[in-house]
């Protein structure tokens, strides 16, 4: 479990490593088994292949590293973080079991996948987490302060230099550089772009109506890298620079980030408690929902789900060759959405808000392979065992 190891080695000093290591020490259970089979350990092996977000990335190789183990090597996950915008061109191309992504499908791409296959495409919430500004200052590892419009006029080039009066008023406290502001964005499609500008859109009105948000934007300055690790990277090497991370990037990555001053007026943190109190609302029957600028008093303003993309009809998606590698799926999102939730907070993810549970399990029960109802059979012989 590789990102899972380099955040416990990092969090040694901040909490007990045993007490860490404890999360990921999981009973075997009957997950491993397929529906129905009397001896799950003769069954095939079966290689699940997914691709999509770097936002979750870190979280969802660590599920798939857990749940190699848990069906001892018999079910194995392999997951591409190419960004949700390869997720979803790679899932409407059907050339993948599973998408993953951070800007939820369209209704103009549920619409025409619906034509195509005669049934739904299902956006299934698999985790919740922070999108956080890092940045590279010389002397300053933590404590800066941001509101929503500085970091727009920063991205835009309204705001030039880290110690701009604006920037000074929010953090007197702070020695600021007399730096240039190095604005870095991600280059690719990223959800994680899509978090960032749905927020930018919310409070700028120049934003929403000169750039606007998605998975990829005309950004009106700023140099471009490849997927969150490539933002982590260029941010790291460059003084002055300021971009924008999942947490987990900057947590694993030892890369300062700021709070923000949310709609409340409250001055917010990333982390677990304030990006749960982000999505405490009432979510929709297929969860396709914002939360970023919360108004939450206690909620971080630029938190959002990410979701795992999935045919309803899993026989209309090619990618999937087999009834078995069907059962094997859903078992596996299943597991995601349960028992794999003890992996989310160590690696700075939110576990899934009960709601969000039931919602994605209901999802997971209307899958059907060739009329058959492939997924609450699945379902309904795990809650047998």
């Amino acid at each position: 479990m590789q990102y899972f190891t380099q955040y416990v080695k990092k969090s040694a000093g901040r909490a007990a490593l045993g007490a860490m290591l404890a999360l990921v020490v999981i009973t075997p259970s009957a997950f491993a088994g397929g529906a129905g089979e009397a001896n799950p350990a003769a069954a095939p092996d079966v290689a699940l292949e997914g691709a999509g977000a770097s936002f979750p990335a870190p979280l969802i190789t660590a599920m798939a590293d857990e749940y190699r183990d848990e069906t001892q090597g018999r079910v194995t996950v392999n997951y591409q973080s190419i960004g949700s915008g390869g997720g979803i061109r790679q899932f409407v191309e059907q050339t993948i079991m599973f998408g993953a992504t951070e800007r939820y499908l369209s209704d103009e791409q549920i619409s025409e996948i619906e034509a195509e296959t005669g049934g739904t495409a299902f956006n299934m919430p698999i985790t919740l987490g922070s999108v956080a500004p890092t940045y590279n200052l010389p002397g300053i590892d933590a404590g800066l302060v941001f509101t929503g419009e500085v970091l727009v006029d920063m991205y835009r080039g309204e705001i030039q230099n880290w110690d701009d009066p604006r920037i000074a008023e929010l953090n007197p406290d702070l020695d600021l550089p007399s730096l240039p502001v190095q604005i870095v964005h991600r280059s690719d499609g990223s959800g994680t772009t899509n978090v960032w500008t749905d927020y930018f859109s919310k409070i700028s009105d120049w934003w929403a109506e000169e750039v606007g948000f998605g998975t990829s934007v005309d950004w009106p300055r700023g140099t471009g890298a490849n997927g969150n690790e490539g933002v982590a990277g260029v941010v790291q090497t460059t003084p002055g620079a300021l971009g924008y991370n999942s947490l987990v990037y900057a947590t694993l990555n030892d890369i300062p980030y700021g709070a923000v001053i949310n709609s409340s007026g409250e001055t917010i943190l990333p982390d677990l408690p304030t990006t749960s109190a982000a999505a405490n609302i009432d979510l929709p029957a297929d969860t396709r929902v914002s939360i970023t600028d919360t108004p939450a008093a206690d909620g971080y303003p630029i938190a959002s789900f990410a979701w795992v993309m999935i045919y309803e009809r899993l026989d209309a998606n090619p990618a999937i060759e087999s009834r078995t590698q069907a059962e094997e799926l859903v078992r596996f999102l299943y597991w995601t959405i349960t028992e794999g939730q003890e992996l989310s907070e160590p690696l700075d993810f939110a576990r899934l808000p009960e709601a969000a549970v039931d919602r994605a399990t209901d999802m997971l029960r209307s899958l059907t392979w060739n009329g058959e109802a492939l997924g609450a059979e699945v379902i309904d012989a795990i809650a047998r065992r």
